[in-house]
């Protein structure tokens, strides 16, 4: 099982900013047992690090697709690595460039 744990790095665009975005990364990382963080970029985009199996990581970059009601999402950049099991939990971080 170990194998088929990755990494996921995206970088979300679009109206993601002030529209509760990050919380519902959060909820949905919670709910889909993933480690990692969100956070908002000083260019208006969302940097969201997550880890977990590679099934449970695809629903993730589906619901961060879609974002929460009142956000617009216009494009999803993922990158994919090895699992580094660096993460205890998924956290919100503080703002960054």
């Amino acid at each position: 099982m170990a194998s088929a744990e990755k990494r996921l790095h995206a970088i979300i665009s679009g109206r993601v900013q002030g529209v509760g975005f990050r919380y519902f990364v959060q909820e949905n990382a919670y709910r889909l047992n993933l480690k990692g963080w969100v956070r908002n970029r000083r260019d208006g985009t969302v940097e969201v690090e997550a880890q977990g199996s590679s099934r449970i990581l695809e629903q993730f970059v589906q619901a961060l697709g879609q974002g929460p009601r009142s956000a617009i999402v216009s494009e999803v950049k993922t990158d994919w690595f090895p699992a580094t099991n660096e993460f205890m939990d998924f956290r919100v971080r503080t703002t960054s460039d």
